[in-house]
């Protein structure tokens, strides 16, 4: 009797271990998630990651307006004239392409390249595809 007590007192104490154990290696004193209520942790549009690129870590707002110029083109100039000439602005971003949209301010521009750069083709495209949002 003695020996059924121990034995289902430890099946009990090994089933109560911790189930929220994270994986081996995982590191997560420092990693934050912030939601808004109601909202989802659902993956963002590429229209919405250019977008908080373009705002944010790009800074390309300083220099860039949706509908005026600014000290660069505004957005929907650029969105217009890389239309219009078929041109690749990820490759233009990345410090590979010529200027098509206003050379002049080309050597301001190129200041920039090195935050563009350091930035993922993903990250790229989207702020390509937040630009050419603004087409009219």
């Amino acid at each position: 009797m003695k020996k059924i007590i121990l034995l289902a007192a430890m099946i009990a104490l090994s089933s109560c271990k911790k189930e929220s154990q994270e994986p081996f290696g995982k590191n997560t004193e420092n990693a934050t998630e912030t939601y808004s209520e109601g909202e989802t942790a659902a993956a963002k549009t590429p229209e919405d990651l250019g977008k908080e690129i373009f705002e944010g870590k790009g800074n390309c707002i300083s220099c860039h307006q949706v509908d005026q110029k600014v000290i660069g083109p505004s957005i929907q100039e650029i969105a217009k004239i890389y239309k219009d000439k078929k041109g690749d602005m990820v490759t233009f971003l990345k410090g590979n392409g010529e200027p098509i949209v206003d050379p002049g301010q080309f050597a301001v521009m190129k200041t920039n390249f090195p935050v563009t750069q350091a930035m993922s083709d993903e990250e790229l495209k989207a702020i390509e595809t937040y630009i050419y949002s603004h087409l009219k």
